[in-house]
Formats: C-alpha cells, structure tokens, sequence
C-alpha cells in the first residue's frame, strides 16, 4: 500500500540572503583598480544613464534630483517590505538609521560621506529660456582669417596625422613550440625527418622534457620508432640546449655537451654520479674519479649553473601587471594615503534620460520602469564605488598607525596585526577587511607590497613582546645562511638559538617555517669535504 499522501509540515531554518545591491557592494570592494576600470566600462557600455564625466560633459542630473521621480510610482515587492521593515526594526535596536551601511557591516555615516551631487547650476540653466541667437556668433572668424592668410605650405608637424596605437608595436609572447618550430623551418633536413620532429616538439611539456614514450608516439602518430630517434636526435640539437630530453641526467648532459665539454669531469659526474652531489658527498667523488678537491668543486659549480628545467623561459608566466591601488608618502612628519583614480573613469548621471520618468511625456509604464531600474542600478554602483573607496582609505589609515617604523625603517621593524584588530577597529567585519586588501597593492617609501603583506601572525618575541612571523621566517632563514655547511644546524638547535633570544618557538615549529621556505634538511645541505 502507498503511504504517499500530501501532507502541511513546519520547518524552522536560517538562510542568508545577498540581495543584488549588497552582492554588487561585496563584489566591488574585492576589485583592484584594473579589474574595476574594466566594470566601470563595461557598466558604462551596459547601462545608458551612465557616462563617464568629463570637463565638456553635458547637462547633468544628481541622485537628490532623482529621488522624487524614482519614488513617484515605487511599488513594494512583498520581499521589499520584510527587508524594509526588518532595517527599521535593527536601526532602532541600534539607535542608528536603516542604511546600506549596517548591511555592510559598519556604522552609518553621514549622507555628506557620499559626494555625488554637483552643483545646481547645470539644472537652473536648462531650465532658463534660450535667448535668441545672434548671426555673427555662427560665423567661424577664426577659421575665414586662418584660410585668408594662408601661405600656401605647411609644415610635418603642423599638420595632425593619426599615428598608430603603442599596443601595435609589442610583440605577442614567442612560446616554445614557436621557438623550435622555428628552428625547424630554417634546419636543412628531409621533409619526413621534419615533419616526425614536429610531432616531438608537440609531444614535448611546458619544461621542455619529452614526457610521453617514442613507442606511444609512434602508435598514435603512425610512425616507425627509427624515425623518432632520429628526429629527436634533431630537436635535441635546437636551442635552448636541454630541450627534448626525457629525464633530469639527459638534460644536463645535453647541456654539457653543447658546450663542447662532452668526456669532462662534470659529464662523468652527471653520468654515472649525479647521486652523490645531490648528497654533497665530495669526498667520495674525488676518490672515485681520482681527482683533487679543486677539480671537484669547479665541476659541481659548472652543473649548478645548469638550467634543469629549459624550456621554462618560453613557457612560464609572463610578467605581472602591478599597478598600485593607494600611495602613502610622508610630508612634514606625518603619512599621507592617496588613492590612485588615475585612468579610472569617474562616473555621472545623464540628464537626458529624465524626461522619460515623467508621465505627460508619452512615455509607456514599461519604459518608465526601465529608466527607473538603470538609474536606481547606477546610483547604487556610484555609491558603492565611493564606499569602497572609504573602506580601503580607512584600513590604510589603520596600517599606516600600526606600521609606521616599518615605514620609516624598513621591514625589520614590522609589527604583527591580525585582520580582526583592524576590523574592531574600522567597525567592520573581519570578511570586509580580508575583501578590502584583497589583490591591492601600496607604493609606500620602503616599496610596492601587497596590503596583505602588512598582516602577519604574532610569536612570543624577547621580554614578552609580539613578533610577526615574518621576520621570525627571516631569522630562520639567516642562520642557515651563515651556517657552517660541513656542520650545518640542525632544527633542534636553531630551535635552542632562537629560545636564547627570548623566542618562544617549538622544534616543530621551525621545521614548518623551514620546509614552507623550501629549505633543504641538515642531512641534504651537509657538504662533506
């Protein structure tokens, strides 16, 4: 027998909603200053009421202008009267006015905080009555006297000609598979030899090595092992030396022989005793290849200075863009924090677009409605944009009061700050912090560093006080430098050194800080001699 029935049941749960403003307020502030000069114009192509303000600009309307209109014919959704209703209940409680601001986790400030409106003048003067145009205001006297006097010749470079674009004279990355491609087409070999070598060049990874087996090769390329050897006997050949080998010995030994030093004491220890530099173990290979220390060291150097990874030059990351998002400089004895808007568009409100809202115009309900969205949709990506803008500008003022002798004094005297000390402090939440230094940079008088860069984990330091673990990492790193590489130290005793410091650290500890510094063991960087 079927139990299924239809059936009323009560169920209480919790839900976080993000409505489309408050997600566009997240959004933004998490954006460095390229990725919001890419919104910005892509909101701009998006939305019509939208324009970026310049000193010709048009007639202008501000958002106090715009109120009155946008709430003329405002009907609630039933969502929009609980979310209206649960503002005022929570600004009461808090004795603070229902604004954006409390969803974005800080205290309301004052409408003044936003500075989008401008002067009124433009909206008197559209209002005024044109006055009649005079004739000779519509004759060019300029031009006709320019056109009279003229000679007859004029210079190059009184003339205005269009030059092409600086983006049309920078060179697209050349990858390896172009480099060797290239290489080939210029190599004097059979058709079929290169057409075989193409297909290793294909076959070959980001550092340059060979990683797929000839025999999978030549079943999915239908081609004769024999072939393969041979052309990648070619490709082995190309630059850059190493390239086309199938494991770590056979690039260094292709290394080694493009210059010339094929039979040499670096190749025999490549060859048959690369395991005995990876332990350091120099003593062993002077008694095995017969050689005197002096010998020994000049060849280990000559492998060191090999590139084990080749073909990473044309395959790595290419450079990163780094613009720097505020700048803090000092002037007299006290740090200034400016934000760099420069290139980025400043917005405004195009008036044409009012005299859509207004009922007498003609204007159907639906177009009203559109021009009411894209103007209530720009007011609040301006608002949000300056919100953003006072957030980072607020958590620049923290870094600047807490890291000012790293400022002045460099990064030896950085101090330790959590990102929870800094949102207590700015009345917002931890989330809105971690998002506000986010991918932002600050040139500052020390450096460009990440705004990230300035929070950092505290250790108990000497006579009690607060270390960021940065520069503990840095003392780690410092002494096994200045070790005695055939004694180096061992983690228990860099532990004990930094303990005598007043250091309150843990063997475990310094391993970890070790091994995230890619440091090698006490074993790997012993050097026997």
């Amino acid at each position: 027998m079927s139990l299924l029935s239809p059936r009323l049941q009560l169920k209480l749960a919790q839900k976080q909603i993000l409505t489309p403003s408050l997600l566009q307020m997240v959004t933004v502030l998490q954006l460095n200053r390229l990725e919001l000069k890419e919104m910005i114009n892509q909101e701009i192509v998006e939305n019509p009421v939208l324009e970026e303000s310049t000193e010709d600009s048009g007639e202008e309307i501000t958002p106090e202008e715009l109120m009155p209109l946008l709430e003329g014919e405002r009907v609630l959704d039933p969502k929009d009267h609980i979310l209206e209703a649960a503002m005022v209940d929570s600004s009461r409680s808090d004795g603070a006015p229902g604004d954006i601001s409390d969803l974005y986790g800080e205290a309301a400030a004052p409408e003044t905080a936003l500075d989008l409106s401008v002067a009124d003048q433009a909206g008197t003067e559209a209002l005024e009555p044109a006055a009649p145009a005079d004739p000779f205001d519509e004759i060019d006297f300029g031009s006709f006297f320019d056109d009279y006097l003229d000679p007859g010749y004029r210079s190059p470079t009184a003339e205005s000609v269009d030059k092409p674009s600086f983006e049309t004279f920078l060179s697209s990355p050349v990858t390896l598979y172009d480099h060797l491609r290239s290489q080939l087409s210029i190599s004097v070999m059979p058709d079929r030899v290169r057409e075989v070598a193409d297909i290793i060049v294909g076959n070959l990874n980001e550092d340059g090595y060979l990683s797929a087996a000839l025999e999978e090769i030549s079943e999915s390329e239908q081609c004769d092992v024999g072939e393969l050897e041979l052309a990648l006997k070619t490709v082995q050949g190309l630059d850059p030396a190493g390239v086309g080998a199938r494991n770590l010995r056979e690039c260094l030994l292709l290394q080694i022989e493009s210059r010339n030093h094929r039979g040499g004491v670096a190749w025999q220890i490549v060859s048959d005793h690369l395991k005995l530099v990876e332990t350091r173990d120099y003593r062993e290979l002077c008694r095995i290849l017969g050689r005197p220390a002096e010998h020994i060291d000049i060849a280990v150097a000559a492998i060191r200075r090999l590139n084990p990874r080749p073909g990473l030059r044309y395959s790595g990351a290419g450079a990163r863009v780094i613009e720097p998002d505020v700048y803090i400089f000092k002037e007299g004895d006290e740090y200034v924090i400016q934000m760099n808007d420069e290139e980025v568009p400043q917005l405004r409100l195009n008036a044409n677009y009012r005299r859509m809202l207004e009922r007498d115009n003609g204007a159907s309900k639906e177009v009203r409605n559109y021009v009411k969205e894209r103007y209530t949709s720009a007011i609040q990506l301006m608002k949000n944009i300056e919100q953003r803008k006072q957030t980072i500008l607020k958590v620049c003022q923290c870094i600047v009061q807490r890291q000012g002798d790293f400022l002045s004094f460099g990064i030896d005297h950085l101090k330790p700050m959590m990102i929870k000390e800094v949102a207590e402090e700015v009345g917002v939440h931890p989330s809105t912090v971690s998002r506000a230094v986010a991918s932002k940079y600050a040139h500052t008088p020390q450096g460009v560093f990440e705004l990230r860069y300035f929070f950092s984990e505290a250790v108990q330091g000497p006579s009690g006080s607060a270390m960021p673990l940065l520069i503990l990492k840095r003392k780690v790193k410092k002494m096994i430098d200045e070790e005695d590489r055939s004694h180096p130290l061992t983690d228990d005793h860099i532990t004990t050194l930094l303990q005598g410091e007043g250091i309150d650290v843990t063997r475990r500890t310094v391993a970890k800080y070790r091994e995230d510094m890619k440091i090698p063991s006490t074993h790997q960087r012993r050097t026997r001699k």
